[in-house]
């Protein structure tokens, strides 16, 4: 049984330190690891994967500006990165709306030295805010601070208390936000109880 959307195969061209065309496939439904020597694209791996989710903070994936993220910043003769990312929406229970009909939904992403950053979905063009609310309707907002912890803060992460940790667990699943909204409505609520017992 799988739980939601999830990633199937990825394709990177010229991401990063990826100047040749690499496809990463062979996904497990519940649990994957990236291992590999210091250096070898682990992270890169990572980095794509939020790149095509619509990262708007480049610095969590260690740029400056889009230009960055090409290989070796367009100086070694590529002038362009695209990642596509091919996902799993077999899960009827969970899938983005919109695309009720698809089984496979292929997003992908390219940005070109000086020149365009492109999306499409299923082969059609998409902003990036299309694409960023098609993974919001199924939990995944990679520009929640908390959606991705990078190596240099997980200490920080360890050593917070338990209601700290609750707290950015609700915020990265966006139950904080509901939380709030109910919140005011039970304020509401009561101010209106009181005029009415008045």
């Amino acid at each position: 049984m799988t739980a939601g959307m999830r990633i199937k195969r990825i394709e990177i061209d010229g991401f990063k330190s990826y100047a040749q065309r690499q496809i990463i496939d062979g996904f497990d439904a519940q649990f994957n690891a990236i291992t590999g020597l210091n250096g070898s694209g682990k992270s890169n791996i990572l980095d794509a994967i939020c790149f095509v989710l619509g990262i708007s903070n480049l610095s969590q994936v260690r740029a400056a500006q889009l230009s960055d993220l090409v290989y070796k910043q367009g100086q070694a003769g590529i002038s362009k990165a695209t990642v596509t990312i091919t996902f799993d929406n077999t899960d009827t229970s969970n899938r983005p709306v919109g695309f009720d009909k698809y089984d496979e939904i292929i997003v992908r992403r390219q940005i070109v030295i000086n020149g365009r950053n492109t999306y499409t979905i299923n082969g059609a063009a998409a902003t990036n805010s299309r694409v960023a609310d098609m993974f919001r309707t199924v939990g995944l907002n990679v520009n929640n601070p908390h959606f991705l912890i990078m190596q240099g803060r997980i200490t920080k992460v360890l050593n917070m208390k338990p209601m700290e940790i609750v707290g950015m667990i609700e915020e990265a699943a966006g139950t904080r936000m509901y939380e709030a909204k109910k919140q005011s409505a039970v304020r509401t609520i009561e101010k209106r109880k009181a005029k009415w017992l008045k």
